[in-house]
């Protein structure tokens, strides 16, 4: 099976290649940036050439409070790139995998969102990403909707020059305060785990439509950041804040956290957000 990878080199990009490349079932092709841009159509010519049997889709606009300033950016790429791309897959008959988000719900349910829940962006970022969905679905008959959430990985998000629990884990070692919600709540989730799981999906072939794929449980980033300090036995004062305490431009679902019910279906099993962060942290170094 050849997988074409775009995004290669960003968080969960560089988890895919790294996984799907242990396994000589699958022929990676890498695609960077540089190979080709999901925002200008003539560039995908490159997957008319290739001719994969499966394309991923990690490209992604993800400044969620930028994206309120420069809509027009986020929604070029994760809008109009997810349809380019979608048109790509459809002409050479290929499986389309788009990486969607958490952030395509208002987080008022209270409880986990499964993938029947109807999606209700709060942001221009989740309504972008939103948009990206329903383009993939309605332009490429043989489509995976892959909504994650609270990414980490080894190789940071390069749009955002690192990942959240390297953001806390440098602020503690400079001996900065550390201030952190308390009153939102979601499923962080390790890349790697991500890139097992869809590769064990695209093996098994099911059928098209969204899946959610996050480590299992949920808390709040509070109790999150509480859990890396714990994990690490560094002795770090973390204080707790309420989100209207930060005045960001984008606005944030208080309850995001998803459940992978249409995996647990298939018998696909993703571990608990703490013991992937632990393997993050050694895969890391820090123990």
């Amino acid at each position: 099976m050849r997988v074409a990878i775009i995004g290669a080199n960003g968080q969960l990009g560089s988890d895919l290649v790294e996984v799907f490349g242990e396994d000589s079932s699958f022929e990676v092709v890498p695609l960077t940036h540089s190979d080709l841009d999901v925002t200008i159509l003539d560039t995908l010519e490159v997957l008319k050439e290739l001719k994969p049997d499966v394309i991923i889709n990690t490209a992604a606009y993800v400044r969620v409070d930028d994206a309120e300033l420069y809509p027009e950016k986020a929604f070029q790429v994760n809008a109009i790139g997810a349809l380019n791309v979608a048109r790509a897959a459809e002409e050479i008959n290929a499986v389309n995998v788009y990486i969607s988000t958490d952030y395509v719900f208002d987080g008022s349910k209270g409880e986990p969102y499964t993938e029947e829940d109807s999606p209700n962006p709060v942001s221009v970022y989740g309504l972008s990403k939103y948009a990206g969905e329903i383009f993939t679905r309605n332009y490429s008959r043989k489509h995976y909707i892959i909504r994650v959430a609270s990414l980490y990985g080894k190789a940071g998000a390069r749009g955002k020059g690192g990942n959240f629990v390297e953001f806390m884990i440098q602020k503690a070692k400079r001996g900065e305060e550390i201030r952190v919600v308390d009153d939102q709540f979601m499923s962080p989730t390790y890349t790697k785990d991500v890139a097992r799981t869809l590769k064990k999906l695209l093996e098994l072939k099911p059928e098209f439509g969204v899946y959610h794929m996050v480590n299992e449980g949920f808390c709040s980033w509070y109790e999150f950041t509480k859990a890396i300090f714990e994990i690490l036995g560094w002795e770090v004062d973390v204080k707790p804040i309420k989100s209207d305490e930060l005045k960001r431009l984008a606005k944030r679902p208080k309850f995001s956290a998803l459940r992978n019910k249409k995996l647990d279906g298939l018998g696909l099993k993703m571990g608990p957000w703490k013991e992937a962060l632990e393997e993050y942290l050694r895969e890391k170094g820090y123990i």
